[in-house]
Order: C-alpha cells, then structure tokens, then sequence
C-alpha cells in the first residue's frame, strides 16, 4: 500500500495537490493537522482518501480527532500533530505513547521538519511542510510510506 503523508499545509496546497497528480498510485493520504480544511480539499483535488487528524491550529473542527489509530496490513499506526507531546522540545513523550499504544509506525508534524528513524522498534516519521518549512535546510516536504511485509518511507522534496 501506498501512503502519502503531509503535516502543515496552513492553507497552501497547491503544489503538493500536482506533485501528488504526478504519481502512479497512491492508495491513501494522511494529514495530520494544520489545517484539516486542507485535508478536505486534497481529497477533494486529487480524489483519493485522506484520513486527518487536527492540529493546534484547528480549533473549529471538534469532530476531527487529535490522535487516532489505523491498522494497516498488518502494521499499527498511531498518527498526531505533535503539539500535545511537546515535540518541539523532544520525542521522548512522543515515544512513551506509540509504546503504550503498540505502534509499529508514529506519524506526527508540528515542527515543520522532516525526520525519520526507529527507536525501541518503533519506526518515527515526520513528512515536514510543503508550505511553510522550518530547520537548517527549509525545504518544502512530505513523505511516503510504502507497507507491504516492511515499512519503506521516503522523504519527498517539493523543487
């Protein structure tokens, strides 16, 4: 299965919508948090599936769920927006909670930073921002997921 996953889009789209269009097939996509209005409209462009889960810019979306869970072949993934483990400041509390909920993947933004690693078995991503990047190197960002028998993930440059 193919994912696409994007974090902090704040309203600007655009870009990632046609790099998206550019791809063979993307089975999902997941957004995790600010804004879920964008959420809506990527699915609405690109016609496939997002699944979102809001961030600490979403705040008249009480339907959206800040945490949430999904199985898929076979792998657990638990997808955030971050701020509420403080991943500003580190994983660690991050970590403790893709633990407790017996996570084979965390997905999480908030930084506008792409990254990804395992610890203690538990693979970490953060697809970074298409739009409004942060670090040292603020490049335009998201990722993909690729889960068969393994989690393959890419980190993916907007030019």
């Amino acid at each position: 299965m193919k994912i696409v996953v994007v974090s902090d889009t704040h309203g600007r789209i655009e870009e990632f919508v046609d790099e998206v269009k550019n791809f063979k097939k993307v089975d999902l996509i997941i957004h995790l948090g600010d804004y879920v209005e964008d959420g809506l409209n990527i699915e609405n462009k690109t016609g496939i599936r997002t699944v979102m889960v809001k961030g600490n810019g979403d705040f008249f979306y009480p339907e959206y769920k800040e945490d949430d869970i999904l199985e898929i072949e076979g792998k657990r993934i638990f997808l955030t927006h971050g701020h509420r483990y403080n991943v500003r400041y580190g994983i660690d509390n991050l970590l403790y909670k893709g633990e407790e909920v017996k996570a084979d993947l965390i997905l999480f933004g908030h930084t506008h930073v792409s990254t990804f690693f395992e610890e203690s078995g538990i693979i970490v991503m953060n697809p970074g921002s298409p739009s409004m990047p942060r670090g040292l190197s603020r490049k335009k960002t998201f990722g993909i997921i690729d889960i068969s028998d393994k989690i393959n993930i890419k980190i993916i440059e907007l030019k």
